[in-house]
């Protein structure tokens, strides 16, 4: 990683430009092409320096809910486990902890009953059961920010 895809990363973490050419505004302020720009994002994408790129949104302010869930799955089905969860669009955060429940992760769908139905579906698939739905009952955003200059 250089000192352009460091800037690139500061850059894009932050208030992304909702234009109809965001890479070429980013460009525009980093001195490089709109082309550099897709190329090295895509490149960083790729090696998994970026997992995601993509707005964070209040669930309930467009009528949404959403939980923290948490499951146990042996060690030796954590990666299906997890590939599972993920097919499902609501999962936005799924990652794995050194605890009993060992596998957590966030969900947010319209209803809390679409929510329900897809951990019935989750555990039918995986055959892990038990897995602890948390609703959120007050939400606290945090703007993490990493500098990388």
């Amino acid at each position: 990683m250089d000192d352009i895809d460091k800037e690139l990363l500061n850059r894009i973490q932050s208030d992304f430009p909702v234009t109809s050419r965001p890479f070429l505004a980013i460009g525009n302020e980093l001195g490089i092409s709109e082309t550099d720009v897709i190329e090295r994002i895509t490149r960083l994408k790729e090696s998994g320096i970026i997992r995601r790129i993509g707005g964070n949104i209040v669930p309930t302010k467009l009528g949404f809910v959403s939980t923290l869930c948490a499951a146990s799955v042996p060690e030796n089905r954590v990666d299906e486990f997890a590939d599972v969860v993920n097919q499902y669009p609501g999962v936005t955060h799924n990652y794995q902890r050194n605890h009993d429940m060992n596998m957590w992760f966030t969900f947010i769908a319209p209803s809390m009953q679409e929510i329900e139905t897809h951990l019935d579906a989750i555990s039918r698939q995986t055959g892990i059961t038990g897995i602890l739905n948390m609703p959120a009952t007050r939400v606290f955003k945090i703007r993490a920010h990493f500098d990388l200059s």
